[in-house]
């Protein structure tokens, strides 16, 4: 599955450096008087802490850019900094991110809480690290957000359950509109450049046809089989898929032209990311996602 490849200079900088320079830095965000600090590797990740933790918390999101491959990110000194202020840190595991595990370890403190989405999800598929487009995954990793500021912070107990409710409730309508979704355009030929939306098309039930090998080997930032790329493309222009789904933050010269070629033969592309955009919610940015989805197989079955 997908890793983040490289990890920057801060792994190589001492801890009292870090704290030292933490310590002196006038303009630092990472710590709020009187707030719970949370670093989240991922935005989404950040995004549910806001909402669980709401006024109680002051959170920083490492991973925020949807216009940057994550799969080549590189850590730097702010973020050892922040990562050891957190009381609270949120990741997802399973080998996406292990970066942040490194970064944990220069900075350990065993007050800290960690939450590690893939290790809580209740819904895994085989070698896809990607739990987080799965709702019923995250509202297991609301759950254990919230769980981790009541141990931080008791007295806002009520205001975390409070805010839990609000978030769960909330993913109902995701999952309204991915059986919204399953109900008319169950079976439709889809296919995908990347494994990441596999947590959505099994529960709409659409038919994914693009070779797993491909998927997966893009995922992983390698070469796809060249047998598994003729067959991409020959879905596309015998016209054997009905849209194309498109990772834009993982893109490769096989996956440009896969594209290039849909929209050469009329086939609607969704665009899909990693990374939740800037200024959205962890909902608002499923729902768009499947709002755009639903107007593409709208145009391509005519229905």
């Amino acid at each position: 599955m997908a890793k983040l490849k490289r990890v920057g200079l801060v792994l190589l900088i001492p801890l009292w450096l870090l704290c030292f320079l933490g310590a002196c830095a006038n303009n630092d965000s990472t710590a709020i008087a009187g707030k719970i600090n949370v670093v989240a590797a991922e935005n989404f990740y950040g995004d549910v802490a806001k909402q669980v933790g709401g006024e109680h918390v002051n959170v920083t999101s490492i991973l925020s850019d949807p216009e940057v491959d994550p799969h080549e990110y590189e850590s730097n000194v702010a973020n050892g900094m922040a990562v050891a202020k957190a009381q609270l840190i949120i990741k997802n595991g399973g080998g996406y991110d292990e970066w942040m595990d490194k970064l944990i370890s220069a900075s350990p403190n065993d007050d800290r809480s960690v939450v590690t989405g893939f290790d809580i999800a209740s819904s895994k598929l085989p070698d896809n690290e990607h739990i987080w487009y799965s709702p019923e995954n995250m509202r297991a990793v609301a759950k254990a957000i919230a769980d981790a500021l009541k141990k931080q912070d008791a007295t806002h107990a009520s205001d975390y359950d409070n805010n839990l409710k609000t978030f769960d409730n909330s993913l109902q309508q995701i999952t309204q509109k991915l059986n919204e979704i399953k109900g008319k355009y169950a079976g439709t030929p889809v296919g995908l450049t990347e494994t990441i939306y596999l947590y959505q098309t099994g529960p709409m039930g659409l038919d994914v046809k693009t070779p797993e090998e491909f998927q997966k080997a893009v995922a992983e930032g390698n070469d796809p089989p060249a047998s598994s790329v003729a067959t991409a493309n020959n879905q596309v222009t015998k016209g054997e898929i009905k849209v194309l789904i498109y990772n834009e933050q993982t893109v490769t010269p096989i996956t440009t032209k896969l594209q290039q070629d849909a929209l050469a033969h009329n086939i609607p592309i969704v665009p899909v990311t990693e990374t939740m955009p800037k200024n959205k919610t962890y909902q608002g940015w499923m729902l768009d996602q499947l709002s755009t989805l639903t107007q593409a197989l709208k145009t391509a079955m005519g229905k």
